[in-house]
């Protein structure tokens, strides 16, 4: 499993990282049968956003593209086989081999389960966890040479917290943003806002059902202002800058989650 995915969750400090889809790699046998260019394929994906995974020593970091299996969708939907379930890009040139799925969905399998052992692991140390689950996204669909989109549907910053018992995590959660906008990111403000664009994928909504109380899952997506989504070209500047501004939410996060006391009695929403 360790060609797939990095799962280091032995760290000091109860705050996982994570980056389901930062890689671009494929496998060989599919990359053979891949309807998409690499450029394509890197549109979709979540470039840098490992970097990001840096502000804490417990990391989960996928090393294989959404496009082998993607870990933000469930089970019957990990796998693209069709244009509708990739943003209607034809991604196979032929249909996909049944041993091909089969393995792909055998090695999402084992992924949760190691990353479910990973997390009750710290628990046992820690009792509570916060994760950043993190992300980024396009907005500049019309192509290269278009107006970028309506920026008051597309924050800079989009907090997901659908996926999770808002009410319970309250005072994580906006403390979260509440730093988060606090941040001097080149002479100014980020703009932040909740359940705009995304609300959170499967990862937290899986997080929400195994550890409901003890894990708090935010999803964090990242517009594309610090790269061009079109060619792939990275700023890496904002990129490390905005490592520093979620690194700046780590203490007062953790301080939050220190005075949440994990309620294993109480049922899921």
């Amino acid at each position: 499993m360790d060609d797939f995915i990095t799962i280091q969750l032995d760290g000091d400090i109860p705050l996982v990282g994570v980056a389901l889809h930062s890689a671009h790699q494929l496998s060989e046998g599919l990359l053979r049968i891949s309807a998409l260019d690499d450029e394509v394929r890197l549109r979709e994906e979540d470039p840098f956003t490992d970097v990001w995974t840096e502000i804490s020593s417990n990391r989960i970091i996928a090393l294989r593209s959404r496009f082998e299996f993607d870990l933000n969708r469930p089970p019957e939907k990990a796998v693209y086989l069709v244009p509708e379930d990739a943003w209607g890009l034809r991604v196979w040139r032929e249909r996909l081999p049944q041993e091909i799925l089969v393995h792909s969905l055998e090695v999402y399998n084992n992924i949760y389960l190691g990353i479910k052992a990973g997390l009750t692991g710290l628990l046992n140390r820690f009792q509570a966890l916060v994760v950043f689950d993190l992300h980024s996204y396009n907005h500049r669909r019309g192509g290269p040479d278009t107006r970028h989109d309506n920026p008051l549907q597309n924050p800079e910053i989009n907090v997901g917290t659908g996926r999770i018992d808002r009410d319970y995590w309250a005072n994580v959660i906006n403390r979260f943003m509440g730093d988060l906008s606090r941040f001097d990111f080149m002479g100014r403000q980020l703009d932040i806002r909740e359940n705009v664009r995304f609300k959170g994928g499967y990862f937290p909504q899986w997080i929400h059902e195994n550890f409901p109380y003890s894990v708090c899952c935010i999803s964090i997506e990242v517009k594309k202002f610090f790269m061009d989504e079109w060619t792939g070209k990275p700023d890496h500047g904002q990129i490390l800058l905005l490592r520093d501004a979620f690194k700046s939410t780590v203490p007062g996060v953790l301080g939050e989650l220190e005075k949440q006391k994990p309620n294993p009695l109480k049922t899921p929403v």
